[in-house]
């Protein structure tokens, strides 16, 4: 009798063939639009203020779960208000965060206009030059840009069908094109078998006016002509969770003074032991799904915001002066004072946040931002 089991020696040989697969760093991202139905707007200004309160400390209680960034819709599209940009290590929390929106009383009057649920892998493609410093899509790390724009993306199958090496020089002129603008951060996930697209492309910048010039320029690509689908396009511009919901309309909840960062006002994010950050060092922290750069300089601890005011640029990667105690900017050189996070030089009109720093049973910890002639240095 014959085995439709293959000999071991093919099964030993297609096992080692297949290619080692390390999801352990990958991340599951959700893009989560939703729009208000239009009777909400006419209960009582009461109900409103009270609605809003319930939905922010609801949403605020997954902030230590997950990455999650707010924006505003609003004028900018007639199907869409609201997105809940949303990144995790397990889809599972998606969920309970949806649940969780669903059961508040806004939740009742809060559709979903569109959900793209996407997942973090490495190109395929060679990116022999880091774009704007991000090589390693497995982490995707949102700044603090004033501007998103999000859209599905779909290939032709005949993209598929050339050859690897044909693609490859496609994607170089492609890349070469985005590097004439770095002052838009492209944050590109996976949504093959996950969702109804193949890709989601999110594009960060506080220049609108760049990322239209940009695509205007990739339409010339020869990439482009495998194009077969790029919309429907968000531009969505970035608020605090409570500023985004009065965006909404309705009788007004929250000051401008009040921050998502700051609603949680004794948040601490545990670092690292102070031996794994010995001096001449750098790490980038979340605090509260912010991004800051923690630095070791000659034993002294300092925190500031990652992003470089002028064009986002990782500060973290910047030159710092131990005598001067100072970083600079490694795209377009601007120079911090790590002290007070005022710019001492350079392009950047303004500062940067600092944040706290303690070390606690030899454990560094982040603590919020502080004020910007406070102390900022701790002795490690």
């Amino acid at each position: 009798m014959s085995s439709s089991r293959p000999p071991s020696s093919i099964r030993r040989e297609a096992s080692s063939a297949a290619p080692e697969r390390d999801l352990t760093k990958r991340q599951y991202l959700r893009f989560a639009f939703y729009r208000l139905d239009p009777l909400w707007r006419r209960l009582p200004a009461e109900e409103q203020i009270s609605h809003k309160r319930e939905l922010v400390e609801t949403i605020m209680s997954f902030k230590r779960r997950m990455l999650l960034r707010p924006y505003s819709l609003m004028g900018t599209r007639a199907d869409a208000e609201l997105l809940l940009w949303q990144i995790s290590e397990s889809p599972t929390v998606f969920q309970e965060l949806a649940t969780a929106i669903a059961r508040t009383s806004m939740g009742g009057y809060l559709q979903i206009a569109y959900s793209y649920f996407s997942q973090t892998k490495r190109s395929i493609y060679e990116i022999r030059r880091p774009l704007n410093g991000h090589q390693d899509q497995l982490i995707v790390e949102p700044t603090d840009a004033k501007y998103l724009f999000v859209y599905p993306f779909v290939k032709t199958r005949d993209w598929y069908q050339m050859s690897l090496p044909a693609r490859q020089g496609m994607i170089d002129e492609h890349i070469e094109v985005g590097r004439r603008y770095p002052s838009v951060k492209l944050n590109t996930t996976y949504c093959f078998g996950l969702d109804d697209y193949e890709f989601i492309v999110a594009f960060e910048t506080d220049e609108p006016s760049d990322f239209l010039d940009l695509v205007q320029d990739l339409r010339e690509t020869e990439a482009s002509r495998y194009t077969k689908q790029d919309t429907p396009l968000f531009t969505c511009l970035s608020m605090r969770l409570g500023e985004a919901l009065d965006a909404l309309g309705g009788a007004m909840a929250f000051e401008p003074v009040e921050t998502v960062e700051h609603a949680i006002s004794d948040a601490v994010t545990d670092v690292c032991s102070l031996d794994e950050l010995p001096p001449g060092s750098t790490r980038v922290v979340y605090h509260e799904g912010r991004q800051v750069a923690l630095f070791n300089v000659g034993g002294q601890l300092y925190a500031i915001e990652n992003r470089c005011p002028h064009a986002r640029g990782p500060l973290s990667e910047g030159s710092v002066s131990d005598s001067e105690c100072t970083v600079v900017c490694p795209w377009h050189y601007a120079k911090f004072d790590l002290k007070s996070g005022r710019v001492v030089d350079g392009i950047a009109s303004s500062g940067v946040e600092r944040y706290a720093v303690s070390v606690v049973d030899g454990v560094i910890q982040i603590s919020d931002a502080v004020p910007a002639m406070a102390g900022n240095g701790i002795k490690s």
